[in-house]
């Protein structure tokens, strides 16, 4: 593939914490806490978008913070990918809290 084909996609587009100048890309109704980069590989495999990962990578802005990179087959405009994966990340986030909570009830018992 060529590298116009992919689009490279890093947790601090979809970090909550980061301002638009520290590089979130989406709004914040649809950032989440802590994004990792499995999590962003997930939502892209539940999207059915062909990926690879780095784990090792940094991102431009903080090289020094080795969160991993995710390169998807661009089939449509790179916002769009990163709206959908944002969307995803947050059903992907909202399973967890629920499953940690269903932890923590069970443990109480």
């Amino acid at each position: 593939m060529r590298k116009s084909d992919n689009a490279i996609l890093w947790p601090a587009y979809f970090d909550i914490a980061k301002s638009k100048n520290e590089g979130r890309r989406v709004p914040k109704n649809l950032a989440v806490t802590g994004p990792k980069i499995l999590e962003i590989k997930e939502a892209a495999d539940k999207l059915g978008l062909e990926n690879s990962i780095n784990p090792t990578a940094g991102y431009p802005k903080t090289p020094w913070l080795k969160t991993g990179m995710l390169t998807v087959e661009k089939n449509e405009p790179k916002e769009q990918i990163i709206l959908k994966i944002a969307a995803q990340l947050i059903k992907i986030k909202l399973q967890q809290q629920a499953e940690l909570q269903k932890q923590a009830h069970n443990y109480k018992k």
